[in-house]
This record gives C-alpha cells, structure tokens and sequence, in this order.
C-alpha cells in the first residue's frame, strides 16, 4: 500500500473512533471505498483499533458485502431466479461472459470488471435482471446487454 491509501483508512477509521461495536459498519465503508479489504488493510485495521486480525478476518469473511479478493470497477450480477432464468437470463449470463472473458465468481484481469451469478434480486416482475453498478436493469435481452457492456467499455 501507498502512503495514500494509510491516509484514506485512517480518516474512515477516524469516524469510528470511541463507537462501541461499530467494526461491521467501518468493514463496511471501508469495502465501499476500496472495493476489497486486503491483508495489508486488515493488518493496518487491526494495529489502529486493537482488534485481533483473526476477528476482523472472521467478521468480514462472513458477510458477502464486504470482499477479501480483488473486485473490478464494475460489478456485473445476473439473476438466475426462476422467473428470470425462464425469460432467458441464461442468454444474457453467456453474452456477459462471452463478452469479458470470465466466468461468475471471476474478475477481469484487468480488474474493470467482476461477474456475479445470483439466486435471485427480488424484480420477478422485470425479468430477466442484471446488476451493473447498484443500477438495476430490466427486461434485458442480449442487445441491451452488449449495449451496456459497451457503454462501460468492456472489449
């Protein structure tokens, strides 16, 4: 890590200073603004708030929000729900990963991009769904597809 990255923990673990039981929640912004939490930023967490590493590893490797691996810029997620996969979800699944290279569970190595496979985002009713970025995007077929990925400057 550089310089500057000690410099951004410590201003967010600065908000946390004194805040009883407030590591899921510092996790938490710290995963939002790195994208992944590091052994070297648990490591640097833990001398800063006196938690053993273990705990903080333990903490954040139980909750799904919070990534202990390199994640890309862009977070693609496919819905595979039942309502999903039988208005063709599956189609926009083999585009995406035709498209990057990848497969679920996978970033690009690049790292402008990581493709997730979910069970279900709770939009039945805009079946098939896919998650870029927080923004929810439905009715999607294979052309809106591409052009998403286009627009975020997938190869």
């Amino acid at each position: 890590m550089i310089d500057s990255d000690y410099e951004l923990l410590d201003n967010i673990i600065k908000r946390y200073d004194g805040i009883e039981g407030s590591l899921i929640q510092l996790l938490l912004d710290l995963n939002s603004e790195l994208h992944w939490l590091s052994k070297d930023v648990i490591w640097h967490l833990s001398q800063r708030i006196g938690i053993p590493r273990s705990q903080i590893f333990r903490v954040a490797s139980f909750y799904k929000a919070i990534s202990l691996t390199p994640v890309g810029r862009h977070r693609i997620s496919v819905c595979m729900g039942t309502a999903c996969q039988v208005r063709g979800a599956e189609r926009l699944l083999d585009t995406t990963e035709s498209r990057l290279g990848i497969i679920p569970g996978q970033t690009t190595k690049d790292r402008n991009f990581t493709l997730n496979r979910v069970n279900c985002l709770g939009c039945c009713a805009i079946g098939p769904v896919m998650v870029v970025d927080d923004d929810y995007h439905g009715r999607m077929n294979s052309k809106r597809t591409e052009k998403i990925l286009n627009a975020l400057g997938a190869e």
